[in-house]
């Protein structure tokens, strides 16, 4: 593996574990009601568990209100007990061929926990780029020692892969501080 080719992974990987984080961010719940946050549910589908959105419909009718529209009418009381069940604390309401997800409002507090979620979630995201850039330093230490790169090479290399992984956990850090300002806004 070349320097090149180090440098090209390694930003690759550090992209993933952002887009990564993103995803897990939008699982955190705000004041607001999102689609995504509904992602994680399954439900029995003829004997076999499937995601949510494979079943049903996923959409906002308010800023406070998920509506779930399933595919099938026999599957609405499956997905309604699926999202009673689910660890979110949402409490879905049938009507007719519509469920209704209405987002409970939260409380001061609860709104204190979930920036302390968002923020575990970040210094995580932080510690899975900077593993990223300790195996780019070690591949490279790891050429220099096989004779293939000289030290200079190593340190333009180490101060590249230092500059890219500074960009991500600034990124990251913006990602948190937007997220956290969405929670704390009533």
């Amino acid at each position: 593996m070349s320097l090149e080719d180090i440098k090209k992974t390694t930003q690759t990987k550090m992209d993933q574990s952002i887009a990564a984080f993103k995803n897990n961010l939008t699982k955190i719940r705000t004041g607001r009601a999102n689609p995504a946050i509904l992602d994680t549910i399954q439900v029995d589908y003829y004997g076999s568990v499937v995601p949510l959105s494979q079943v049903a419909n996923v959409s906002l009718i308010d800023s406070r209100t998920i509506s779930v529209q399933p595919w099938e009418k026999n599957m609405g009381a499956k997905i309604e007990k699926a999202i009673r069940e689910s660890d979110l604390g949402l409490n879905p309401a049938s009507m007719g061929d519509l469920i209704r997800v209405p987002m409970p409002p939260m409380s001061e507090e609860r709104r204190k926990e979930m920036t302390k979620l968002v923020r575990t979630e970040g210094e995580n995201a932080k510690i899975a780029v900077r593993n990223l850039r300790r195996d780019a330093n070690e591949s490279v230490k790891k050429l220099v020692k096989d004779k293939l790169a000289s030290e200079d090479e190593q340190k333009r290399s180490e101060a590249e892969v230092q500059k890219v992984t500074d960009k991500h956990i600034a990124e990251i850090d913006q990602l948190v501080a937007g997220k956290e300002q969405e929670i704390m806004a009533v």
